[in-house]
């Protein structure tokens, strides 16, 4: 059966919506909101039937008829610590993503607007893997102390649709695999899939883990210790260090891996940024071979960054050895979105109740 599906992605300045039938896009738009709209609000959820209003008015535009739609999905933001799965967006979610349960973010009000647009047409809403999803093995929670534990924030939703369409472009069960997938974006996030679960991988979120073109990655605890008690920053700034001007943004003032490669032919310190960051993800791909105790059937490089061939010849020559690697280069969420809603529709999974 064929089903049409409406995915509703927000960002903080824009909202990406599409529709799709089944896996076949039939439309795709990115909504800009500027600065002056998005400060009209005061929070998160205020922002709702602005952006309510824009999605309808667009959909309207491009003759999209709401009374064909048979499910609505929104990306899924800051809940509490889930499974991965698809999940019916219930009031205790709802509420959850309202109140930002570990933070405020645009990602927060997709299963939202899904919820209210699904309503007024009779039909069902979810969200699907959203960065929360903790699948996390108990010993990797303990970070050396009780204070901060180790926790799971990550591009679950990238990660697991590629991890599922490697397992079933090869006639295999995802549940049946042991993957180590590699997403490279404005953000790094290396996971251990062990028979369907991510059993380890780090918070993406904070930046921990190796650096990125925007995070700072794993910073030595003193010297970042030392840097809050300067007195020369205010925590906003520290965070920012953290999250948004470090990586490759601190080092060569720029986010752009195409603008690293450019400037790494004629630059050294560029050249040795670019081999950082390189090794750093090879450092934390092989962790993670020995946390799926040297059994792992495939590497996956995905994200934007997987695009660059010094890239992929560098992991291919590190890492090739510890098992074959497959390359899903971009983040297609929307597409993800899709496929999480449509297993349910088809019956080939359950929802989840939050």
């Amino acid at each position: 059966m064929a089903y049409k599906i409406l995915i509703i992605n927000p960002g903080s300045t824009s909202t990406k919506i599409g529709v799709y039938e089944n896996e076949t896009q039939l439309m795709e738009e990115t909504l800009r909101h500027s600065t002056e709209e998005i400060a009209q609000y005061d929070t998160i959820y205020d922002q709702k039937d602005f952006r309510k209003e824009v999605i309808l008015k667009v959909l309207k535009e491009k003759g999209v008829n709401l009374d064909e739609i048979n499910v609505v999905v929104g990306r899924g933001g800051l809940l509490k610590p889930i499974p991965g799965g698809t999940y019916e967006t219930t009031p205790e979610l709802l509420e959850d993503l309202k109140i930002g349960k570990q933070g405020q973010h645009a990602s927060n009000l997709g299963g939202i607007l899904a919820k209210e647009i699904a309503t007024e047409i009779h039909v069902p809403s979810y969200i699907v893997d959203p960065v929360v999803v903790d699948e996390l093995q108990d010993v990797a929670r303990l970070s050396g102390h009780p204070e901060m534990p180790r926790i799971s924030i990550f591009h679950a939703l990238n990660q697991k649709a590629v991890a599922k369409r490697y397992a079933k472009e090869n006639n295999k069960s995802y549940e049946d695999l042991n993957l180590i997938v590699v997403h490279m974006g404005g953000g790094v996030s290396v996971g251990a899939h062990k028979q369907g679960k991510v059993i380890d991988v780090a918070n993406a979120l904070d930046g921990d883990g190796p650096f990125s073109p925007e995070r700072s990655g794993g910073l030595p605890s003193g010297a970042l210790m030392k840097v809050c008690f300067s007195g020369k920053y205010t925590q906003a700034e520290v965070g920012k260090m953290i999250n948004g001007n470090g990586g490759f943004n601190a080092y060569v003032g720029t986010n752009d891996m195409r603008d690293l490669v450019t400037m790494a032919q004629t630059d050294e310190q560029a050249k040795l940024v670019m081999e950082a960051f390189h090794y750093q993800l090879a450092k934390e791909i092989g962790a993670m071979a020995v946390v799926l105790g040297g059994k792992v059937d495939q590497i996956i490089l995905t994200g934007g960054i997987a695009y660059n061939q010094v890239t992929q010849d560098y992991f291919k020559n590190t890492v090739g050895f510890l098992a074959p690697i497959t390359i899903y280069p971009g983040e297609d969420e929307l597409l993800a979105l899709a496929q999480g809603a449509l297993r349910v529709m088809s019956g080939e999974e359950p929802a989840k109740i939050y």
